[in-house]
């Protein structure tokens, strides 16, 4: 297949979803065989990172290394991006020189003008709203294990589905024709744009759509069990305590996997995950709550239900698919 794009899920028709993952899942599989051919040799990709990233920053290197490319890292401090250049001008300087060009960042609306603005693909490595190549490599890892195909599985999310993972996760399950639940408060609950893009997909792939703020209900048969973080650093801590407060009925600990009635389900982070307390931020939450985890607890996160450290490598796999979906000559 060929994109011109990659910017957010909705862009695509399911069919083209599920094309882009039976295509990382050949490339994986090519490249764990040995026989993986390079596509993309000779091409360059400017990677500009506007936040902080290790899994996306080394997936879109490593990806593009083993194809064949050239990447060229532009952090905050590294470019004139939104400081000395606007986004449209920066889109033109440098599809004169890269054959791709990759964002992280906050503002949705920049990685639009970037594609308007630019005359080669532009890929979305995570915005505010939108985190597409999570969801491929979520897809990927859900394909491998767990023996159903996507239209027979139960994915429940729990937490703040309120921005990028939550929306991009009901989108993005309702494109495969999931069973997808939304498990969280009220006040935590997508917003009505994400819930219309995926009831529309819904009428195309017969996903099931729940939005519900009881866990047991959520939870009940699920086969996947996903969340993400509930705060950031850089937040006011009178921010953490209530969302802290508001989220913690939501975590996932191992009475909400018992709650599934499944002993196969699987537990899916993007990370990074506050399990522990080996991080600064997770004594910080511990001073403040006496929490050892907030997300997830560790007994969950170190279990043999977690598949969080394939969902990462699949990171890689996926993004090497988008890559060569853009990038590869014909």
């Amino acid at each position: 297949m060929k994109i011109a794009n990659f910017l957010k899920e909705c862009d695509f028709s399911p069919e083209e979803w599920l094309e882009l993952i039976d295509l990382a899942a050949q490339l994986k599989a090519e490249r764990a065989s040995g026989t993986e051919t390079q596509r993309l040799t000779g091409k360059a990709i400017a990677l500009i990172f506007e936040k902080t990233s290790t899994r996306t920053r080394t997936a879109f290197e490593i990806a593009a290394f083993q194809q064949g490319a050239y990447t060229t890292y532009l952090d905050p401090v590294s470019s004139q991006l939104g400081h000395k250049e606007s986004v449209a001008d920066t889109a033109r300087v440098l599809c004169r020189t890269y054959d791709g060009i990759e964002f992280r960042g906050a503002s949705h609306d920049d990685i639009e003008t970037l594609a308007e603005y630019s005359d080669v693909p532009v890929f979305n490595g995570l915005t505010d709203d939108w985190h597409p190549t999570q969801m491929l490599a979520d897809a990927l890892t859900i394909r491998e294990h767990v023996n159903k195909p996507f239209t027979e599985v139960a994915h429940a999310y729990l937490g703040d589905a309120r921005f990028n993972t939550g929306r991009s996760l009901l989108v993005s399950s309702a494109m495969l024709g999931m069973d997808v639940r939304i498990v969280a408060p009220k006040e935590y609950q997508p917003d009505t744009e994400a819930i219309e893009i995926a009831q529309a997909m819904a009428e195309k792939t017969g996903a099931r759509i729940t939005i519900t703020d009881d866990v047991a209900e959520g939870v009940r048969g699920a086969d996947v069990i996903s969340t993400d973080v509930w705060v950031s650093m850089g937040e006011p801590k009178e921010v953490w305590a209530e969302r802290i407060e508001a989220l913690r009925p939501y975590q996932v600990n191992a009475e909400v996997m018992e709650a599934t009635g499944n002993p196969d389900v699987i537990f899916m982070h993007c990370l990074p995950a506050f399990h522990d307390l080996n991080t600064s931020i997770g004594r910080d939450i511990f001073e403040m709550t006496g929490m050892n985890g907030l997300e997830v607890t560790d007994d969950v996160f170190e279990s043999e239900a977690s598949v969080v450290f394939d969902q990462a490598e699949n990171r890689m796999h996926t993004i090497k698919a988008v890559l060569v979906a853009a990038l590869a000559d014909d």
